[in-house]
């Protein structure tokens, strides 16, 4: 599903942009990252990369036209948003820019009102709690399926019926 949306965010600081822009977004950059350097993503296949932005609200941090960072927010637009594959490239990190993308995307009109807003970190919790993000409440209810070498496999869909 490709959701049809006008850019609406470009923010301006130094030399760098916080853009919602997908047509200025670097699909290659994005992809190395996810598949080769995050913890969450390994492998992940560039077609998946793909569908997860057409499915999601995104925000790229551009260093000229340069891609350096990127969030997206998989939503409903009116409950619920989680924050998914948050990355600033090494060499521009320590400057403040996953704070400033974090305000972005928190305080974007489309994105207010939610019920709900979650994420997983392993290592970033400092940064999100910054935003009023905490462990979850009733971790009890909380549930779901977790194929941590989905993208390994190459069986991207391996649920079946019962």
């Amino acid at each position: 599903m490709k959701l049809e949306y006008t850019p609406q965010i470009e923010l301006h600081r130094d030399n760098y942009t916080i853009t919602d822009d997908r047509s200025k977004f670097q699909i290659e950059v994005i992809h190395d990252f996810l598949a080769n350097h995050s913890y969450w993503a390994q492998c992940i296949p560039i077609e998946i990369v793909h569908s997860c932005i057409n499915g999601s609200l995104c925000f790229g941090i551009l260093d000229g036209s340069n891609q350096v960072g990127f969030a997206r927010v998989v939503t409903d637009g009116s409950t619920y948003g989680y924050i998914a594959d948050v990355f600033v490239l090494p060499g521009h990190r320590g400057k403040g820019l996953s704070k400033w993308l974090m305000a972005a995307i928190m305080y974007d009109p489309r994105l207010q009102g939610f019920r709900r807003w979650s994420l997983a970190t392993r290592d970033a919790q400092g940064l999100y709690a910054q935003f009023g993000f905490a462990v979850a409440s009733n971790p009890e209810r909380k549930m779901e399926i977790l194929q941590r070498d989905i993208y390994k496999s190459g069986k991207e869909n391996n649920l079946e019926l019962p």
